[in-house]
């Protein structure tokens, strides 16, 4: 069963100041592309330990301005109509029992909402340096 993937765009792209405010929706195409890599070959011991090999099963949510993120092969782009983080424990929920799912972001409160539904969770630097 592949490995579950799930990236807090919101959260990730705002980690790093690099004037990601004033083009929201290309940040988030920026992150989208550098995620089918992950999709490819999933993300190393020096990155996630154990490693989450590939490939994987990538979802990137999106939300606010961002929401015209189009997916690409390799990464499906889930706008959430509300709250991003209340998106996010969704498809964590909805996943197949017993699969592997590791969540990116820093967030404190969403990180506690998936951990309690068994996820793993990581932070921004492991999918954007």
């Amino acid at each position: 069963m592949r490995g579950l993937l799930v990236v807090d765009a919101a959260n990730v792209v705002g980690s790093v100041p690099d004037g990601w405010w004033r083009d929201r929706l290309g940040a988030a195409e920026r992150l989208r592309d550098r995620l089918v890599a992950c999709a490819r070959t999933g993300l190393p011991e020096d990155l996630l330990d154990p490693p989450l090999s590939g490939p994987l099963e990538v979802v990137l949510v999106v939300e606010g301005a961002a929401r015209g993120t189009e997916p690409v092969p390799g990464v499906r782009v889930e706008a959430a109509p509300g709250s991003g983080d209340d998106r996010i424990v969704e498809v964590v929920a909805a996943r197949e029992p017993g699969r592997r799912c590791v969540v990116v972001t820093a967030d404190r409160e969403l990180r506690e909402r998936v951990r309690a539904l068994g996820a793993e969770v990581t932070g921004p630097r492991t999918v954007r340096p």
